[in-house]
């Protein structure tokens, strides 16, 4: 079978399936939503099917073999893909940073959780160019330890295990990461339709990298953080520093944190750039298929004639030994401007002893120039970069070790909380960035407390409410936030605008007594009281239930919450409360379509909530748009009866803002927000909208609320 482009004189094969994704069948609606984001990695996806669980096949694994193996795949060269000096550590910390590194804090998307490495579009950008073959490498180890490993903890642990083999004392390592099967639809990678496009294109003003399009995390499509030649490929190194502090910032990490990631990733290999780039294949999922799997294919081969990154070189003397090399040729040479073989702008010193230079990758009896990229410079010219470099120059224990700390958060950011770690490898210590909470008490009647909540003066909205608000701040994504911790009594979310601050003052001062009394978590307590009250409505609606819930949360304390990282987690926008803090370009459904996705919610579990939440009178401000209900408080079905009732018509009066108008007498009945009217305009939401007012679906509606309301409570635990 080919793939060949030139068609004619070619017989049309009619097969009537819309094939490819420029056809998408949705493609010309003029308002359609994205509902695929909501069913992506779906179990007709995964080869596993329901009964595999890769968290518990790790547990399983034979850790120490699997190290070992992957300790001698470093130094084990392949004919087909020869090493930089016999040694494959730079090329597979390369892949482990470029896994992990597209993390970025505004959403929680990205980074190395899933081996999304596998897919477009990261198997195609540039910043990525010739990571197939290190994963090809890795194959015989996944081949061998199958189902005990997943590619996505492979990519990492291959990164780990180059620094360890380089001589580095690295911080920790966790299993647990689990694969996807196909790309993620979700994530928004900028609006180019162009791999390396001006930066221009993703800032408000290219002097302020502040002005960065969130929640992005590069300056262009197709890289992992900044150009190395510079800001838009002109060198640059004061003004690359400020691009490179915002990108590294979205990252999650701090001065220190990038000035040692910075020197510790160019520590060891070597940059590709030996050879006109003009001559490379296509981009691998645009590549014939023979040619697809293996990266952007150089017709004049391998090895010396490597072309990743433009650049050619290496950054330090010995590219195979963890060391202070970097620091010592980064300050003990002035450096000049000069072009790679592949016309890249690079940094190479105006002069240097033999001795000082690198080994060729390749040919060991010659020494090649070694080489800084603009981002290198910055370390040495912005002054606060520079007084951080000094110091670890001084100091290379500490350097180390910060490194070794920098990159085992790089590499783990996106695996939640420390009790999700499995291995014998990880640190025992708490950190603030995996969002630390205390074990809470389990051991209790979950039923006295609840009955002393209902006894108290909290109306169902009250307790609803607080409750979602606690756990809405989940994002599957990187697994943050939830109501595990309590923390939306701690700063920030207690004076976010979303959460309704005076309100919450005052159901806290109802709730923590309670919980004092019984000596529980108010997390728990904050749990129980939304569970009490659903169980409240469900009876007066004619339904007996009981809301499972779980105990054990813990209380964090402002010691253990770092403000300014949950600051990403404060919602603009929440449609299950019909509400908007501001206007956006996005419009509410959107917004309320990308919150839904990153509590890992489905499309119909999206429909029940919206319809649920808006009878239980949750709204922001008591606002009554939406509520198409007489029995407010009473979790019936009424939304949706209300919503699809042909006697009623809809009008726009303002921004946002819809009239329920009765068609005989031309009353207003309702009034209702385009987050309301979409589940019933939308023709796949109006579907599920259908079956909840259905007259015999009655039951069905309460207990599928309870469902995923249960599902958003207990998002956070383990």
């Amino acid at each position: 079978m080919q793939n060949d482009s030139n068609s004619s004189g070619k017989c049309p094969f009619m097969h009537g399936a819309t094939s490819t994704q420029e056809n998408s069948v949705t493609k010309w609606w003029p308002k359609s939503l994205n509902l695929d984001i909501l069913h992506q990695h779906d179990t007709k996806s995964n080869p596993f099917g329901n009964d595999f669980n890769y968290r518990d096949s790790v547990k399983d694994l034979d850790f120490k073999s699997l190290e070992k193996e992957m300790h001698d795949l470093m130094t084990e060269p392949q004919d087909w893909w020869p090493a930089d000096w016999g040694h494959y550590g730079g090329l597979m910390i390369r892949m482990a940073w470029h896994a992990a590194g597209t993390y970025r804090t505004g959403d929680g998307r990205g980074g190395a959780g899933t081996g999304n490495l596998r897919f477009a579009p990261l198997n195609s950008w540039p910043d990525n160019g010739n990571l197939d073959k290190a994963r090809r490498l890795l194959w015989p180890i996944k081949k061998k330890y199958g189902n005990n490993i997943s590619w996505a903890d492979l990519f990492i642990l291959a990164g780990n295990i180059a620094y360890e083999s380089m001589g580095l004392k690295t911080f920790g390592f966790s299993y647990g990461r689990t694969d996807i099967w196909h790309p993620e639809k979700d994530i928004y990678w900028g609006s180019e339709n162009e791999f390396l496009a001006p930066s221009e294109e993703r800032y408000d003003n290219l002097e302020d990298p502040s002005t960065l399009e969130q929640p992005l995390g590069a300056t262009h499509m197709g890289l992992i953080y900044v150009n190395p030649q510079g800001v838009n490929g002109m060198p640059d190194p004061l003004k690359t520093a400020l691009h490179v502090r915002e990108t590294f910032a979205r990252m999650a990490m701090n001065d220190e944190e990038t000035v040692a990631l910075t020197a510790g990733g160019h520590t060891v290999g070597k940059a590709h750039g030996n050879g006109d780039d003009s001559l490379l294949g296509p981009e691998p999922e645009g590549a014939n298929i023979e040619d697809q799997g293996f990266g952007w294919i150089n017709p004049k081969g391998n090895g010396a004639n490597t072309i990743t990154s433009g650049l050619e070189g290496a950054w330090t003397t010995n590219p195979t030994k963890w060391d202070n090399g970097y620091f010592d040729m980064l300050f003990s040479h002035d450096w000049e401007l000069r072009k790679s073989p592949a016309g890249a702008w690079q940094w190479e010193p105006v002069s240097i002893d033999e001795n000082k230079k690198p080994v060729d990758a390749n040919n060991p009896e010659i020494r090649q120039n070694p080489i800084m990229t603009d981002a290198d410079m910055a370390m040495k010219e912005d002054p606060i970069y520079r007084e951080i470099s000094l110091k670890f120059k001084d100091d290379q224990e500490y350097f180390s070790e910060t490194f070794a700390r920098a990159w085992f958060k790089l590499t783990h950011r996106d695996m939640g909380s420390r009790n999700r770690y499995i291995g014998p490898n990880f640190p025992s210590e708490d950190l603030i960035w995996q969002d630390p909470i205390p074990t809470g008490k389990s051991d209790y009647n979950i039923e006295d407390v609840k009955t002393k909540i209902t006894e108290s003066n909290l109306s169902i909205s009250d307790r609803i409410t607080i409750a979602w608000d606690s756990a809405r701040t989940f994002r599957g994504s990187d697994l943050r936030g939830g109501a595990n911790g309590s923390r939306i009594r701690l700063s920030p979310q207690n004076n976010w605008e979303g959460n309704e601050p005076k309100r919450l003052a005052t159901t806290l001062s109802v709730l923590e007594p309670i919980a004092s009394e019984f000596g529980i978590s108010l997390a728990d307590t904050i749990v129980l009281a939304g569970n009490s009250a659903l169980e409240e409505a469900a009876k007066a609606a004619g339904h007996n239930i009981n809301v499972p819930f779980k105990s054990g949360r813990g209380d964090a304390t402002q010691e253990m919450t770092d403000e300014n990282s949950f600051g990403n987690l404060e919602p603009l926008a929440d449609g299950y409360r019909n509400w908007v803090k501001e206007n956006h370009k996005d419009n509410t459904e959107e917004m309320m379509l990308n919150r839904s996705q990153l509590l890992g919610l489905t499309a119909p579990e999206m429909t029940v909530l919206v319809g649920g939440m808006r009878v239980l009178d949750t709204n922001y401000g008591g606002s009554k748009d939406g509520v198409l209900t007489n029995q407010i408080g009473v979790l019936s079905n009424d939304f949706f009866v209300n919503l699809l009732d042909m006697n009623n018509k809809w009008s726009v009066v303002g921004n946002n803002k819809y009239e329920i108008i009765d068609r005989s007498s031309g009353n207003v009945k309702w009034t209702a927000s385009a987050v309301d009217l979409i589940f019933g305009s939308n023709s796949i939401l109006r579907s599920y909208s259908e079956v909840y007012a259905q007259d015999d679906n009655k039951e069905k509606f309460v207990n599928d609320f309870v469902s995923v309301w249960t599902k958003v409570m207990n998002s956070d635990l383990v």
